[in-house]
């Protein structure tokens, strides 16, 4: 069970939503990570399609057990003539209710926000689509590689020669935050005047704004960052070298006076600093090659541990390059008490990491992951329908 519930600070919140993928699920799980009790309304068909993305986590889907721990399942056939009234009642009871499906689907199952904001007023409605409810790109299809792509994420990520997607879900992620964030300030303007408030995100607004370096570069007649693989495109030396033991460390020097102690402490030649090729932080983006063939044949004769030891003592940044297995041992995460076991369908567990920071007297919630349908009878009960009803339903699939 989560500790202090009662004192989390979204006690008391209720959220139904409609939700799959990555996006909205996430949202909510940081809602309920907050203390809010979550709705996941399912179809009995097979739930939210991320259950089934793979069985790489005891047998779950990995996305799926990341997105959806500490929340209820209901199974429900939306599209039944019993689903009206089974929605209407979890909605007078609700603060929240947010979806993702299909631009339009919410509507044409009687649950537009029009009607929602209408009949409950203090409702909190957060529709969530790929490139908003109007324009000409409604009706895309908006996975997170084409959302890349279409807010230029792909055209600075990558090599020069070859342009790579971000290898995490960072459309369905911003999407998610930027939701979270305007369901708690909806929440927070709600104590002032009592009213609910309609919130409309698209997820191509979400990633776009986290391209604004770049954005704004460019459309102020500049050159937008190159792509520059795992380089930085405009400061150097900062990148990728390896060691002598085949380890990679990424480098990376802000300014002149770590240039100057990077040259005289780890490569042990001060006399670069004063080097016109590499006078300056400009010269050095000019002289990459020159520069970086430097730094490789020297970091090239060091051990790691070695190199490590003289990057500490000239103090410059750096890091080790890490793969998830590397990540998920990583010693700050145990130091820092990082990780908790959270419960799984069928009694299994899996370690999963705290939301990211801390807040004081507060640990968030990390109950289990809900089988599909779990607590449909249970909420089905509480919201006072009978048991033969429920009982019938079940048999006809309804949920």
């Amino acid at each position: 069970m989560a500790m202090d519930d009662d004192r989390l600070p979204l006690a008391g919140i209720t959220v139904i939503s409609l939700e799959q993928a990555v996006s909205v699920p996430l949202a909510t799980r940081h809602l309920a990570d907050l203390g809010a009790r979550v709705i996941k309304v399912e179809r009995p068909d097979g739930g939210d399609f991320a259950r089934h993305y793979d069985t790489r986590v005891e047998g779950q889907s990995a996305y799926f057990v990341w997105c959806n721990r500490s929340k209820e399942s209901l199974t429900l056939d939306l599209k039944s003539s019993e689903a009206a009234e089974v929605m209407d009642r979890l909605l007078a009871g609700a603060d929240v209710f947010i979806q993702n499906l299909a631009p339009g689907a919410s509507a044409r199952l009687g649950l537009g926000a029009a009607r929602l904001r209408a009949e409950f007023p203090t409702l909190v409605v957060c529709d969530l689509s790929g490139y908003g409810e109007d324009g000409p790109y409604r009706d895309r299809k908006a996975y997170d590689l084409l959302l890349q792509a279409e807010a230029g994420i792909l055209s600075v990520t990558g090599t020069p020669e070859q342009p790579c997607k971000v290898g995490l879900s960072i459309a369905d992620i911003a999407a998610a935050m930027y939701c979270l964030t305007h369901i708690l300030t909806a929440l927070y303007t709600r104590q002032r005047d009592s009213r609910g408030r309609h919130i409309e995100m698209s997820m191509l607004e979400a990633i776009s704004e986290w391209a604004g370096h770049p954005l704004y570069t460019a459309q102020s007649g500049g050159r937008a960052p190159p792509r520059a693989g795992a380089r930085h495109a405009t400061v150097a030396p900062y990148g990728p070298f390896s060691t002598a033991d085949g380890h990679v460390l990424m480098i990376g020097l802000q300014n002149e006076r770590e240039w100057a102690g990077f040259a005289a402490v780890v490569l042990e030649a001060p006399e670069l600093a004063a080097d016109p090729r590499f006078a300056n932080n400009a010269r050095r983006v000019e002289n990459i090659q020159a520069l970086e063939a430097i730094v490789r044949q020297r970091l090239g004769s060091l051990l790691r541990a070695d190199t490590i030891a003289l990057l500490e003592r000239a103090r410059v940044a750096y890091a080790e390059m890490r793969d998830m297995h590397g990540l998920a041992a990583h010693p700050q995460l145990a130091a820092r008490s990082r990780w908790q076991e959270v419960a799984l369908p069928e009694g299994r567990h899996f370690r999963a990491l705290l939301p990211p920071g801390r807040v004081e007297g507060l640990r968030p919630r990390m109950d289990p992951v809900p089988g599909l349908g779990e607590h449909s009878k249970s909420i089905l009960a509480e919201l006072g329908f009978p048991a033969k009803r429920i009982e019938s339903w079940q048999a006809r699939k309804v949920i």
